[in-house]
């Protein structure tokens, strides 16, 4: 069976864990050990996955890493029921929107999740920040609505790989106070996706994990959130500065791994 290395809220783990369940292929989930304290000590997990990052998938000697890669292996070996259609044009366009999804989409979430979370800021900043977020999201979701014009569904005529990839995002969003206006089509077809099994199964692992005291956990240095390449973007030019300056200083954040 396959093992797929997870986070239950990281929208990059369940985007796959959606293919995985679309495409009917059992599949044993696992949180690595350590993971995010910024020294990952399971060497399976590690093994084939220089970022030690999630999701990765083991199935048998073969190791992927990164969720889109994942993906593409998953529709190379199990091409029924296929989640891209076949004309080419239709397949860049749902990558082009996994791409914008992946990275200006998660980037607000996962800012959101350090100020309100994690508590990095406070008073005039956290107001600024979180203002910032709530246009930038709002801008998104407009981009979103505009892209399901004349479609039932992100990748056409049934769901596929562009729900897949938007879907987790827009359910964090809801989290945050920010679900797509009632009444319009993004918000219409939210409610459809999150009544597929798949993402329900998402939206349960989200629910029931533990809340942990996540200030605490950074303030005990049991535990690093990574500042990567969007991640970083994005927290400079929305005012974050100074929270990555006193993240450094204090030795709360992380970047990439380094091979």
């Amino acid at each position: 069976m396959i093992l797929l290395y997870e986070h239950p809220l990281s929208p990059y783990a369940q985007k796959v864990k959606i293919a995985l369940a679309e495409k009917g292929v059992p599949f044993a989930a696992r949180l690595p050990e350590n993971f995010g304290g910024g020294a990952v000590r399971e060497e399976a997990f590690k093994r084939g996955n220089p970022r030690h990052e999630v999701p990765a998938l083991i199935d048998g000697d073969v190791h992927v890493f990164d969720s889109t890669i994942i993906l593409e292996y998953l529709e190379d070996k199990w091409p029924e029921p296929p989640l891209l259609p076949r004309d080419p044009a239709e397949r860049a366009r749902l990558r082009m929107l996994e791409d914008v999804m992946d990275t200006q989409y998660e980037a607000i979430n996962w800012g959101l999740l350090e100020i309100e979370g994690f508590k990095r800021a406070g008073g005039a900043l956290r107001d600024e920040m979180l203002a910032r977020a709530a246009a930038q999201t709002a801008v998104l979701q407009a981009w979103l609505e505009r892209a399901l014009a004349g479609r039932d569904w992100f990748t056409g005529g049934r769901f596929g790989w562009g729900d897949a990839a938007v879907v987790p995002h827009l359910n964090i969003s809801a989290m945050f106070g920010h679900a797509p206006k009632p009444g319009g089509r993004l918000a219409d077809w939210l409610a459809r996706a999150n009544e597929r099994p798949s993402v329900a199964a998402c939206i349960a692992a989200m629910r029931d994990r533990e809340r942990p005291d996540l200030p605490a956990l950074i303030a005990g240095g049991r535990f690093k959130r990574q500042y990567r390449d969007h991640r970083l973007e994005w927290m400079m030019r929305s005012g974050g500065l100074p929270i990555v300056l006193d993240g450094i200083e204090k030795g709360t954040i992380r970047f990439g791994n380094e091979i």
